[in-house]
């Protein structure tokens, strides 16, 4: 049937549209279906799924040009992927478009299986420089990715067809289609993202403010009847009457006794700032006082503490409690790196009216589970933690409106990044 140049341009832009309708779809269906019901871990079998879904409704309705060369948005999801989670993920969908696109058949099946590995190979290379952007600049970086990708790609295909104004006019429409494709669906990705950690992070506010509010009555009135009990089994510790046996048993009470009071006052760190404790500093004073309470443990473990301080801004605090909380990371950066020694770096820094505190060991690391258990009650990497000393880290920069980003890997160390703002 023969249509109108008006008719074939708007039949054109139909066609782009339903591939659009079709990379909505995986974003659509995963926030509907999927986020708040399925375990994180399994979160990226979904990306797949979804992805090659969308990937195959896309090539099953292309854009097919008179000198048989068919064209679609099947690389939107697949350079999302690439950028996003790398090679492993990526690899998946690699298979099922050249697979899917061979079944096809027809014109451009060799260039399209060229252009698709070029992308395999190259855009996860870019993974880690993409992910340690702001979210913004997240999605001008892919969409800056789309716009050239698509027009590499049909600079390469011009050599292989006419060129018409057909041509000109599915290239036109091809790199803004694409261009505004991958911002969008970037943005709703980045919002999804951003959701996700807006509600751990109330999440987790919440259970602390819990700890807070139970912890001080509760540690309080055990400690009473704690010490009570200690000073009694003292005095019966000096009683002539009793024998060495008896006297054993009650050494094991008092050294139990001990045991429980440390659990108590690590308890009362979680209680609400006291304001008889609170300060107004730029934390120069606490960097300093726990950098020096710490050096002789460092030095036992052959670990180096470098500071770099460089900081003008002052926040109102409980001084007791962010000097507990820069010695328990203190504590574990070193206890990260007492196998082989290594350097704790300490490096507090303004901008934009926050305070940022970044402590960096180049001890074991961790792997990401680890990262998103940390905090938990009765959490900890190391087999004689309790965990607490985390939780404690996370309740003060809490009660200071602050937050935590942890970075980490495997055998090349942990960075915290605190930040407060003013």
């Amino acid at each position: 049937m023969y249509l109108s140049p008006y008719e074939r341009k708007l039949a054109l832009i139909e066609i782009l549209l339903l591939n659009f309708l079709f990379l909505l779809l995986p974003v659509l269906t995963f926030l509907i279906f999927f986020e708040n019901t399925l375990p994180a871990r399994h979160h990226k079998f979904i990306y797949i799924l979804l992805s090659a879904a969308s990937m195959f409704l896309c090539m099953a309705y292309p854009i097919k040009l008179e000198v048989g060369f068919i064209f679609d948005l099947r690389f939107v999801p697949f350079l999302i992927l690439a950028l996003y989670n790398g090679y492993k993920m990526v690899f998946p969908l690699y298979v099922v478009l050249n697979i899917y696109r061979f079944f096809i058949g027809g014109e451009g099946v060799i260039q399209s299986f060229l252009f698709s590995s070029v992308i395999f190979i190259v855009i996860p290379l870019f993974k880690g420089k993409f992910i340690q952007l702001h979210s913004k600049n997240r999605v001008l970086y892919a969409t800056a990715t789309a716009f050239f990708t698509m027009f590499l790609y049909l600079l390469t295909l011009s050599f292989q067809v006419p060129i018409n104004q057909e041509f000109w006019e599915l290239t036109f429409y091809a790199i803004i289609t694409y261009s505004i494709a991958i911002m969008i669906i970037t943005t709703l990705i980045e919002k999804i993202i951003a959701n996700m950690k807006a509600r751990e992070t109330f999440i987790h506010s919440e259970k602390l403010n819990i700890v807070s509010e139970l912890s001080a009555s509760v540690a309080h009135e055990i400690r009473n009847p704690l010490t009570v009990t200690n000073g009694f089994l003292q005095l019966l510790n000096t009683s002539k009457t009793i024998s060495m046996e008896e006297k054993k048993y009650i050494e094991y009470s008092l050294l139990e006794l001990e045991r429980a009071e440390k659990i108590v006052s690590d308890f009362l760190v979680f209680a609400k700032p006291q304001s008889n404790n609170m300060v107004y500093s730029n934390f120069k004073a606490e960097i300093e006082y726990v950098t020096n309470v710490m050096t002789p443990y460092a030095n036992m473990h052959h670990v180096a503490i470098q500071v770099n301080f460089n900081n003008s801004l002052y926040k109102t605090f409980d001084i007791n409690q962010i000097q507990q909380c820069l010695i328990n990371l203190y504590k574990n950066g070193i206890e990260a790196m007492k196998k082989d020694g290594g350097t704790l770096s300490i490096d507090v820094s303004e901008q934009k009216k926050k305070i940022f505190i970044q402590i960096r060991d180049t001890g074991t690391g961790m792997t990401s589970e680890e990262i998103v258990h940390l905090g938990k009650p009765y959490y900890s990497t190391k087999k004689e933690g309790t965990g607490l000393g985390m939780l404690m880290v996370y309740s003060t920069i809490s009660k200071v409106k602050g937050k935590i980003e942890v970075e980490s890997e495997v055998g090349q160390g942990t960075t915290f990044l605190i930040t407060i703002p003013v």
